[in-house]
This record gives C-alpha cells, sequence and structure tokens, in this order.
C-alpha cells in the first residue's frame, strides 16, 4: 500500500513538473531551447520526459489490474446466477408439498420430505441465495417486490400494504433475482 501511495505521489509530482515545464514553454520556443541546452541539460530532459512516459503507464496498468479484478469478482458473485434461478421453481414445488404433507397424517413422510427440504435450501443458501423478507402488512415497495394485482382492503390500515405473498422473491448477494409476487390493498 505504501508503495502504491510513493508512485501514485511520484507520478502527480511528476506531472505537475512536466506541466509547468511544458506550459511555460512553447513549441518553437521548446526546440529553439533544445538547440542551446547542454548535453546534461538535454539528458536531464529526456530523463523526465521518460519517467513521465513510464508513470503514466505504470498507472495506467495499476487501473486495468482494478478494473479487471472487480469485474472477476462481480462474475464470480453472479456466474452461478442462472444455476440458482433454475432451481427456485423447485424450492417453490418443496415449500408446496411439505404443506400438503402437513395436512396429511403420515408424519415419516413429513420428516422425510422436510429434510430433503430443509438439505436443499441450505445448499441454496451456501451458495449465496437469500430469501428477500416481504411479509403480509409491510408497506408495498414496487424496488423490492412486484404486485400482481390489488383487491379492495379490508380495513383502511392494509390499503397500500401488502395482503398476500403469493410467491416468494430472492436475492443473489445484493441483486434480486427474482421478485417476490405479492397482492396489495386498495
Amino acid at each position: 500500500m505504501s508503495t502504491e501511495k510513493t508512485d501514485k505521489e511520484i507520478l502527480e509530482n511528476e506531472m505537475n513538473l512536466n506541466s509547468e515545464e511544458t506550459s511555460s514553454v512553447s513549441d518553437n520556443a521548446g526546440v529553439e531551447e533544445e538547440d542551446s541546452l547542454t548535453a546534461e541539460q538535454k539528458l536531464e530532459l529526456e530523463l523526465s520526459k521518460e519517467k513521465d512516459k513510464f508513470l503514466r503507464l505504470f498507472a495506467e496498468f495499476e487501473n486495468y489490474k482494478k478494473r479487471t479484478s472487480k469485474e472477476r469478482m462481480d462474475l464470480f458473485k453472479t456466474a452461478n446466477q442462472e444455476v440458482l434461478q433454475a432451481m427456485l421453481p423447485i424450492l417453490d414445488d418443496f415449500d408446496r408439498a411439505l404443506v400438503e404433507i402437513g395436512k396429511s397424517e403420515d408424519d415419516a413422510l413429513l420428516q422425510g420430505v422436510s429434510l430433503i427440504h430443509e438439505k436443499f435450501k441450505s445448499t441454496l443458501l451456501s451458495k449465496g441465495l437469500e430469501e428477500v423478507e416481504v411479509r403480509a402488512g409491510d408497506a408495498f415497495n414496487a424496488d423490492y417486490a412486484e404486485a400482481i394485482t390489488q383487491i379492495p382492503a379490508a380495513s383502511e390500515a392494509l390499503k397500500g400494504k401488502i395482503v398476500d405473498v403469493l410467491e416468494k422473491g430472492y436475492k443473489l448477494g445484493d441483486k434480486i433475482i427474482r421478485f417476490p409476487k405479492v397482492v396489495i390493498g386498495n
């Protein structure tokens, strides 16, 4: 980190020096001045030009490295997005199956399906999938939920609020990959 700051400071100093040198001397005067300079001054001038080129190239390369590493991190975060989106209907089917099996008297079947559901859900969670928290009674926000329909609100308190959640929403990192589908009261 300290070498980056040092290199950046050097680059800024060199750029300031070079801009002062070039702004104070016009092109024609610079050619005439180069002829009147001693060999040592010419070498110093060439050296400063080469340093400037080097520092600009170095800064460009550092920016390139930062940009590509950021792009790579973004790619890794969303690389499995398509696979996770394909698994969401299966997760929904498991949720519906658990509700229906819960109505039956077969506890062994409910326990078996519940174990498989939890294992599947924990696997998806370990890959970065999170449920978007939306419940009935919450204020509707179009940035986090998709309104499927509106129904007359049972009370004034439910107007403009979520009445029912039809389909759960999920996000991968900070990006919502499926918006929750809700019914709102009007």
